[in-house]
């Protein structure tokens, strides 16, 4: 056998301490595996789910095609990702949603509110999330209104459906929280009402990713 150098079991040593903290590493991290996130919470559908919809149903709902004039209100942006318990994100999960203009009216003909229709305004949007479980709409920050169990606060309602779980969800806004207190529906989401609350993203702007807890 020839003669090993003190230098090459030195440097032989090296790696094998800088491979062996790698792997240590490496399992220490695999074993902390992370909390499954909070499942959003559970709200009804409704009275006003539409029964008919306009000839779009795309994901800006402040311009019709052939109108020359956009929806009235607050132009607002909401973005969001669907994703599973574990953070993964859901690619082709499908969103149908809908809301009061606003003035808080439903184009809906049980909606027997004296407010004024909007016949500029989409009120619904059908849309996919994209291969990072994104979506995106452009939309009329609804109003409050008057309803046969109280005040119900701004929201925007979805119905979620992923691979194997559907959810109907009402989002909220972080800048009602006096109306959203006075709000039944959403009183009695008790501690998981903060998982139906948007996050301000900026001017006009909001975050709100939706979690299916069974994917």
């Amino acid at each position: 056998m020839g003669e090993v150098s003190v230098s090459s079991l030195l440097v032989s040593r090296r790696g094998f301490a800088v491979m062996a903290g790698a792997a240590l590493a490496a399992g220490g991290a695999r074993g902390q595996a992370l909390p499954p996130l909070a499942g959003t919470a559970e709200s009804p559908m409704g009275p006003f789910y539409p029964v008919s919809h306009l000839a779009e149903a795309d994901a800006d709902l402040v311009w019709l095609k052939g109108h020359k004039v956009r929806a009235l209100g607050e132009v607002i942006e909401v973005s969001g990702r669907v994703l599973d318990r574990h953070g993964v994100p859901m690619r082709d999960a499908t969103l149908e949603l809908w809301q009061a203009n606003a003035a808080g009216r439903y184009a809906h003909p049980n909606d027997i509110s004296k407010a004024p229709l909007d016949p500029n305004f989409q009120g619904f949007a059908s849309l996919r999330t994209d291969r990072d479980g994104g979506w995106r709409i452009t939309t009329i920050k609804p109003a409050a209104y008057d309803s046969p169990i109280g005040l119900r606060t701004p929201h925007i309602h979805f119905d979620v459906r992923g691979a194997a779980h559907r959810l109907n969800a009402q989002m909220y806004f972080p800048e009602e929280a006096t109306l959203n207190a006075k709000d039944q529906l959403y009183k009695g989401l008790g501690g998981e009402a903060g998982t139906s609350v948007a996050a301000a993203a900026g001017a006009g702007k909001y975050h709100w990713d939706i979690v299916l807890m069974d994917g």
